[in-house]
């Protein structure tokens, strides 16, 4: 019997109402219920998990990209301009912690967020621009080797698993 590998999902997009906004962003595809069942998902919000309320303001990176808010070269700060690089930092943290303890290799994250995007973030304008990059947590996660996709990529995760599990 083969190992079956263990995703990191994004709460949000397990239906879980912990959105900025006091939303999810449910995903509903085929492919969740299957690895659902098969056991696979380990559930995660990074943002609730360092303490962000729900509802909340806003946030977008300043200056950069995840990668740069670890370095300490760019922000996250909240449409009222407060900055709160530092729940975000930790948010980022305990995502890697929470795969790892879990053993997760694969991550689904929602994309978009300062957090969680894989593809795109918000350009830290606050006009609703999305610019090709990442957030703190997907930063951080790959560059500990956990191979993150955003909801629209499952199709590229599955051909990842077969890969993995020699299916």
């Amino acid at each position: 019997m083969t190992f079956k590998q263990k995703i990191l999902l994004s709460a949000c997009l397990a239906g879980h109402r912990v959105r900025y906004n006091g939303t999810d962003k449910s995903c509903t595809a085929n492919l969740l219920q299957q690895w659902h069942d098969e056991d696979r998902l380990v559930i995660h919000c990074p943002e609730l998990a360092a303490g962000l309320e729900t509802p909340r303001l806003s946030a977008e990176m300043i200056n950069g990209q995840g990668i740069d808010v670890l370095n300490g070269r760019a922000r996250v700060v909240e449409s009222d301009g407060r900055n709160v690089t530092q729940p975000y930092v930790l948010a980022a943290w305990l995502a890697l912690q929470t795969a790892q303890q879990h053993g997760c290799r694969f991550a689904i994250m929602t994309d978009g967020s300062p957090t969680c995007g894989s593809l795109h973030v918000y350009d830290g304008s606050f006009r609703g621009m999305k610019v090709p990059g990442e957030g703190v947590a997907a930063a951080l996660l790959r560059e500990h080797g956990v191979e993150v996709f955003s909801e629209f990529q499952l199709e590229a995760l599955q051909q990842r698993l077969d890969e993995v599990e020699g299916a």
